[in-house]
């Protein structure tokens, strides 16, 4: 039990609606941060997209403030609301928040300790930066996509998940953020961040691209030990046409694989390239003689490095991740009851009440503001103009 979350006391503004800003967002508030999503007034609500009540955890644990960044009064509204924050996320293309004059000068001036954080695909700067594009481009330009496997026409596979966005960005996002903080808790100095999806996902890529660099050799599907290259890591069919993975690196994890598939025979051979074909043809061989689940409680604790392949309706009732609370109850006017992932990082705090997920409509604009030293006469001048929502 966490006495405190690890985030107590830090407030994040958020620009982004969806996004991998809107994950490093979902993810700071999972730790505790007060974050406080920002939108456009709804004369200007086409400007985001609005995603559906379920996604990025329906915002749960969220405050929402609605400003009319073209106006010079919502401008300051906001610029008053930002001097008091820890952090500012945003994810424009680049130069906009500039021209919208909320950018990391104009907010610095008014807190000079504070943390702003630009998310985009290409990053701020480069031949690139400007261009639009979403998570496959970004899994294209890193490698992702080329060392991945094939589809049936022999093209790369689409990812099953957005890692760009996840992985790349968010968590990358996330990951700055932290540090940065970390950084002003020692020196008081506030950071601007240039987070760039692309980026994130050379880093997720660099023992694929440090190997190229590094002797010449050119990755890809089935090129090496982890993209498929030997029969001890991958993934076969069994007798009901579901699947298992196969990750059996070490020599000892694939001993006992091939002891309990009754394949020893093959166990002096795990990296014999020619024998490959054989091994494999083994492999399918066995594991079609039993179901998927079957091998798993048989295979699972042999320490032989396998894993039933999930479907998403599989896996939100897999005993394990039952058992470790990985998912949350939640509520919304109008859908009633569901599940939704939980507090699944390591340091939040786990088995949290039921989520009150609340309309985009409803939003914090007045009592923020308030907080943060404006009259309410004041406020609600600015609600009159539109500057506010």
């Amino acid at each position: 039990m966490v006495a405190k979350p690890l985030l107590d006391g830090v407030t994040v503004l958020d620009l982004a609606s969806v996004g991998p800003a809107a994950r490093t967002s979902r993810w700071l508030a999972d730790y505790g941060a007060v974050v406080v999503k920002i939108g456009p007034t709804p004369k200007d609500g086409g400007v985001q997209i609005t995603p559906p009540f379920y996604a990025y955890a329906g915002h749960r644990n969220m405050q929402r403030a609605l400003f009319d960044l073209k106006s010079e009064t919502g401008r300051d509204a906001f610029l008053r609301l930002a001097a008091s924050v820890d952090v500012v996320i945003e994810s424009f293309r680049p130069g906009v928040v500039d021209r919208l004059g909320v950018g990391y000068e104009a907010v610095r001036r008014v807190n000079p300790g504070v943390v702003y954080c630009s998310t985009s695909g290409y990053g701020q700067d480069g031949p690139s930066s400007q261009w639009a594009g979403h998570d496959l481009n970004y899994l294209a330009l890193g490698g992702y996509l080329d060392c991945s496997g094939r589809d049936a026409d022999g093209g790369p596979a689409l990812p099953g998940a957005t890692i760009g966005d996840g992985a790349g960005g968010g968590m990358h996002a996330a990951i700055a953020i932290l540090a940065a903080l970390v950084h002003r808790g020692t020196t008081g100095d506030g950071t601007y961040l240039d987070v760039s999806v692309a980026d994130g996902v050379l880093a997720l890529m660099s023992l694929n691209i440090d190997e190229y660099l590094a002797t010449g050799a050119v990755p890809g599907p089935r090129h090496d030990l982890l993209t498929g290259r030997y029969a001890c890591y991958d993934v076969y069919p069994c007798r009901d046409s579901k699947w298992l993975a196969v990750g059996a690196i070490e020599p000892r994890f694939y001993a006992n694989l091939c002891s309990e598939l009754g394949c020893g025979q093959w166990e002096g051979h795990q990296h014999d390239d020619a024998l490959q074909p054989e091994i494999r043809a083994d492999f399918l061989a066995a594991f079609a003689t039993r179901d998927r689940d079957d091998w798993v409680a048989t295979l699972g604790p042999a320490d032989a490095c396998v894993s039933a392949v999930n479907t998403v309706p599989e896996l939100v009732e897999d005993p394990h991740l039952v058992a470790r609370r990985a998912f949350a109850d939640a509520h919304a006017d109008g859908h009633g009851n569901f599940r939704q992932v939980g507090y699944v990082l390591a340091g939040m705090e786990r088995g949290q009440p039921t989520v009150e997920v609340r309309l985009s409509a409803v939003t914090d604009t007045d009592a923020l503001l308030v907080a943060v030293g404006l009259e309410p006469e004041a406020v609600a001048a600015l609600r009159a103009e539109g500057a506010i929502a």
